[in-house]
C-alpha cells in the first residue's frame, strides 16, 4: 500500500532532473502554499481556481528554464466571462497571479467556455537584454496543450507538460512535470515520446504527495535519472504603497478630486494579486506629487 506524505504547506519545491542516456531534461514542481495564498483573498469560481493552479505550475516550470535574471509572464486574454488570467514568475521562482471575471462561470466549465475566443501571451523579460513576446491562439482544450503548441512554434523545442490540480487533505494543491528535448539538438523525438508514455501514467496524488526520489523511480525505474537539488517556490506579490501611489498619479487631478469626494476623502487602492489595501487621502496624494516632482 502506498504511503503518501502528509500535506506540508511550506513544501513548495521544484526539482530538475536529467535522463543521462537520453538528451531529455525534466522538471517537477509542487505548489501548496503558493497556490493557497493566490486564492486566499479572492472568490474565484472553481474552474478559474483550477486554471490559475495550472498556470502557476506551468509558469514555474517555464521560469525554471531561464538562464538569466528576469521574469516570465503567462497570460490569457479572451472574450468569454474570464477576460484575463495572468501569472508572473521570476528567476527566483517567486510567483503571483490574478484573474478578471465578468459573468457567471460554472464549476465544470471547460477552458473554451471560460475564455471564448482568446490568445495566450508569453512575455520574457530579462533584466538585461531584449524583451520577447510570443502570442498564439488558444485553440487547444487545455493550457498544457496550448503551451506545448507554443514551444513547438516559437522555440522549436519538443516539450511535454503534465499538470494536475485538486485538493489534498482539504487544501488546494497544484503540481506538474515538464519534459523537454535538450536545446543543443542532441535529443530525439522518439526518446521524448517514450518518456511521455511513462509520465502519462502518473496519478494526481503521486504528484501531490510523493517525495521526488520515489516519484521518479516509479515513473522511470528503467532509466538512469540524475536528480538535482531542489529549489524553493513561493508566492511573492511585490506590491507596495509606492507602486500604488505611482499608479494613482496617472489619474487626472479632477478625477482624483471626484473620487476623494465620493469616498469620504480617502482612495482605496487594492492590489489585484494579493488583496492588500493602500489608502491615500488628499494630504498623501499631495505628498506623492511633491516627491514625484523632486525625483
Amino acid at each position: 500500500m502506498t504511503e503518501f506524505n502528509a500535506y506540508q504547506p511550506d513544501n513548495d519545491t521544484l526539482h530538475r532532473y536529467l535522463f543521462q542516456q537520453k538528451a531529455v531534461r525534466g522538471e517537477w514542481v509542487r505548489l501548496n502554499r503558493t497556490f493557497e495564498e493566490t486564492l486566499n483573498t479572492h472568490h474565484y469560481p472553481k474552474a478559474v481556481q483550477n486554471l490559475l493552479g495550472e498556470m502557476l505550475v506551468a509558469t514555474s516550470l517555464l521560469t525554471a528554464t531561464l538562464k538569466f535574471e528576469g521574469d516570465i509572464t503567462v497570460q490569457i486574454q479572451g472574450d468569454g466571462p474570464l477576460k484575463l488570467a495572468l501569472v508572473n514568475g521570476n528567476h527566483q521562482l517567486q510567483l503571483r497571479a490574478l484573474a478578471r471575471v465578468e459573468g457567471e462561470i460554472a464549476d465544470d466549465s471547460s477552458l473554451q467556455q471560460m475564455i471564448g475566443k482568446a490568445v495566450l501571451v508569453i512575455s520574457i523579460n530579462p533584466k538585461q537584454g531584449e524583451r520577447y513576446q510570443g502570442i498564439v491562439e488558444l485553440s487547444k482544450a487545455t493550457i498544457s496543450e496550448c503551451l506545448q503548441d507554443y514551444f513547438e512554434r516559437s522555440e522549436q523545442l519538443k516539450t511535454a507538460l503534465f499538470i494536475k490540480t485538486g485538493e489534498f487533505e482539504g487544501k488546494p494543491v497544484a503540481a506538474g512535470m515538464l519534459l523537454q528535448i535538450m536545446p543543443d539538438g542532441s535529443g530525439s523525438v522518439d526518446d521524448l515520446e517514450h518518456l511521455q508514455m511513462l509520465t502519462h501514467t502518473v496519478k494526481a496524488m503521486e504528484l501531490f504527495a510523493l517525495p521526488a526520489e520515489e516519484l521518479l523511480y516509479r515513473l522511470y525505474h528503467e532509466e538512469t535519472v540524475e536528480l538535482f537539488n531542489p529549489s524553493a517556490v513561493s508566492f511573492h506579490c511585490g506590491c507596495s504603497a509606492e507602486r500604488s501611489g505611482a499608479a494613482l498619479l496617472l489619474i487626472d487631478d479632477d478625477e482624483i478630486d471626484e473620487i476623494l469626494h465620493e469616498h469620504n476623502g480617502s482612495i482605496d487602492m487594492q492590489c489585484e494579486c494579493c488583496g492588500t489595501h493602500y489608502f491615500f487621502n488628499k494630504h498623501a496624494i499631495e505628498q506623492l506629487k511633491q516627491n514625484s516632482n523632486c525625483a
